[in-house]
């Protein structure tokens, strides 16, 4: 792996990190302005508690060295639910502003998973 590509996926992994320990602390604390906004989007508040929890694994999983296999389901499950977020929010009617958030979201754990190191991949069978 090369430096820059070592840079970009720490400072990627970083700000998402950041962006995904952020949002899974203010859903488990069912801060006021995110139960609104929750169930403008016609969820029922009780599943903030899970995509709260949820995250906060998968922060940890992303960051701790070694299982690969959980870090992909860890970066599966980011891209699964912030793309959610986005379908939500155009279908809700939200302002285009609301889409920011998970859409950034989305491109940092694209780029912090392309730019994984090795060690932090998943092992492919090779053909013999």
């Amino acid at each position: 792996m090369t430096k820059r590509n070592k840079i970009i996926y720490w400072i990627a992994t970083v700000w998402l990190a950041l962006g995904m320990t952020s949002t899974g602390i203010v859903q488990l604390i069912k801060m006021k302005e995110e139960v609104d906004m929750f169930t403008n989007l016609g969820y029922p508040a009780y599943l903030l508690i899970i995509l709260g929890i949820w995250k906060i694994l998968g922060v940890v999983a992303i960051l701790i060295p070694k299982f690969p296999l959980v870090k992909e389901w860890a970066y599966a499950g980011f891209f699964f639910a912030m793309s959610g977020a986005v379908f939500s929010h155009i279908a809700a009617g939200d302002e285009l502003k609301e889409l920011f958030g998970p859409m950034l979201l989305i491109v940092l754990t694209v780029v912090s998973w392309y730019f994984r190191p090795e060690e932090r991949k998943l092992l492919t069978a090779k053909n013999p």
